[in-house]
């Protein structure tokens, strides 16, 4: 059987490699446009930082070192130019000789990934604009910044690509902004928790200028002019377009292969195109959401590298399927880590689903134990059934194990009210008695049997503030001090039973602390006094965070700079 595979890579390679430890007898060709078989994508922008300091660190194998371990043939600067499904064969062109032929395939697998987005405005020629999608992307960049040493950048998206790259740029001493035409950093989290990123970048001199819209570029001054719509353009020494990118499947389109949204590959669960014999992995194909069961493009290595692996079992026989992807996902933002899993509120009311969630901050390990730090948490669930739809976590240590076991618990099918009855590692050092997910799990049970009523930042502006209810804000007086909502009033939690008289009857109550906890306990006395309230998710902190925000987003101007 001989196997021709469009792309190396996450997908490609991984098939390759797959293909070869089942079938020792096959003929396995790889043919790969840029210099790179099977590259670290995801460590492009540590390389351009210095992080990662060594070339070679990049390229996890080589056409030499893949020959000598699979006895496959990878065909570097080999570009594949059309597909005969009818004949079965692919034509492909040397683009270092530019010799031209075609090459016959019993089995064909496509994995040509997806490019970097270009805006359909001016300028996205000029030499001092770059993508960051490939090695010599990377190549490219670095070589510009050891000769040129330039003091400022403007990246132009702040997705995962973004965002790191702008952290390696300042960790380079470069003046960094980030313009983006949505209001918010990384979208697969809610603008609520994209505050804290925000808060992040911010915090170490990076520029965000949210809610502007890119109409162009022009070289100017020696840099370049980023055009804005309505404003003041903004100035640089470069600009790198990281607003996302596109299945890359004019392959298959010009091959009338089925297509799906933003003209993706249609597969099936067999990572089958339409055309026999055609199968197809990674960043060009269309998924299902794992949670929503929705159409989706999910552009991560995770998932390609399953794919892969699926789609060389089915190439050589076997039947295996591929169940969706769910999104997991985790950066570095500085001294911070966000993750999240599944879907977020956001996605999931647009899904049509009716939801709730909590807001949490618990600490890294136990409290006595030094070196503990706050995490933020928000886990989204579906009313009425408690399916666990998604989660969200913005921290320092111990971030990732925790994503890691709500993503375990999401397919697995787990009810979000089971997280409590998860038994999970223990030591002072690394967690508490009871984890981050076990608390989140005894909130939502709390919520499901009625011991907790819950109202949300987002529900603050609409309360009554004509005294028809009760607004009160349990947290010490110094705390208070600090900073309250207009409208609360100030009694400790440790002197509510003393001073309910203060306290009218036959009014709700809504409550405030710091976190959601102290609040929680004020909940159960006044409860127990006969009284109806309702706890705020998240607390003053998280409140605090958001709207500070928000104002600064919606304040910020691109002459002023948010910082």
């Amino acid at each position: 059987m001989k196997i021709v595979i469009v792309g190396g890579v996450a997908g490609g390679a991984t098939a390759a490699a797959r293909i070869r430890r089942l079938d020792e007898e096959a003929e396995i060709i790889v043919f790969e446009r840029s210099g790179f078989v099977s590259y670290a994508n995801c460590g492009l922008p540590y390389y351009i930082g210095n992080v990662i300091t060594e070339q070679a660190a990049l390229t996890l194998q080589t056409p030499k070192s893949f020959f000598d371990r699979f006895r496959v043939t990878m065909k570097v600067h080999h570009e594949v130019t059309a597909l005969h499904p009818d004949r079965k064969t692919v034509s492909v062109k040397n683009l270092e000789t530019n010799e031209e032929f075609e090459e016959s395939y019993d089995k064909l697998l496509l994995s040509p990934g997806a490019k970097p987005t270009q805006p359909s405005v001016p300028g996205t020629g000029i030499k001092k604009l770059f993508t960051l999608r490939t090695v010599e992307d990377t190549f490219r960049i670095k070589e510009y910044i050891q000769e040129n040493k330039p003091k400022s950048a403007v990246l132009a998206g702040g997705g995962f690509i973004g965002l790191e790259l702008a952290e390696n740029l300042r960790e380079l001493g470069m003046d960094v902004t980030i313009v983006q035409r949505p209001k918010q950093l990384m979208n697969p989290f809610d603008p609520d928790m994209a505050a804290f990123i925000h808060n992040e970048m911010r915090k170490y001199g990076i520029k965000l200028v949210l809610g502007h819209t890119v109409e162009g570029f022009e070289e100017k001054d020696g840099g370049v002019d980023v055009l804005l719509k309505g404003e003041a353009s903004l100035h640089a020494d470069m600009v790198v377009l990281a607003i996302g990118v596109t299945p890359d499947t004019k392959l298959a389109k010009d091959a009338g292969l089925k297509l799906g949204i933003k003209e993706s590959i249609l597969v099936n669960e067999r990572m089958e195109t339409s055309a026999p014999d055609i199968y197809a992995v990674g960043d060009a194909v269309q998924v299902k959401h794992r949670v929503t069961g929705q159409d989706a493009l999910i552009s991560l290595a995770g998932p390609a590298n399953k794919q892969g692996r699926i789609a060389a079992d089915n190439i050589c026989g076997g039947d295996s399927r591929y169940l969706g992807s769910q999104g997991s996902t985790v950066i570095k933002v500085f001294d911070l880590t966000a993750a999240t899993t599944g879907v977020n509120e956001t996605n999931a009311k647009k899904a049509g689903l009716d939801v709730d969630k909590v807001i949490l901050s618990p600490m890294s390990h136990a409290g006595y134990y030094p070196g503990g730090r706050m995490m933020t948490m928000k886990v989204v669930f579906e009313k009425e059934t408690y399916r666990l739809l998604g989660a969200q976590i913005i921290g320092y240590e111990g971030v990732d194990k925790r994503m890691d076991v709500l993503a375990t618990a999401i397919c697995a099918g787990l009810k979000a009210t089971e997280l409590k009855d998860l038994d999970l590692a223990y030591a002072p050092p690394y967690s508490s008695a009871k984890d981050p997910v076990n608390m989140a799990g005894f909130m939502i049970e709390n919520i499901s049997k009625g011991i907790l009523k819950q109202f949300h930042l987002e529900d603050i502006e609409h309360l009554p503030y004509d005294g028809s209810v009760v607004l009160l804000d349990v947290r010490t007086q110094r705390e208070y001090q600090r900073g309250h909502v207009d409208g609360f009033v100030n009694i400790p939690v440790d002197e509510l039973r003393e001073r309910m008289e203060e306290i009218k009857k036959g009014k709700s109550i809504y409550v405030m602390c710091q976190s959601g906890l102290r609040s929680y306990i004020a909940t159960r006395i006044l409860a127990g006094y006969g009284h109806e309230v309702y706890n705020l998710s998240g607390g003053f902190r998280f409140y605090d965070i958001v709207v500070n925000d928000q104002t600064l987003i919606t304040s910020a101007t691109p002459c002023g700079m948010d910082q």
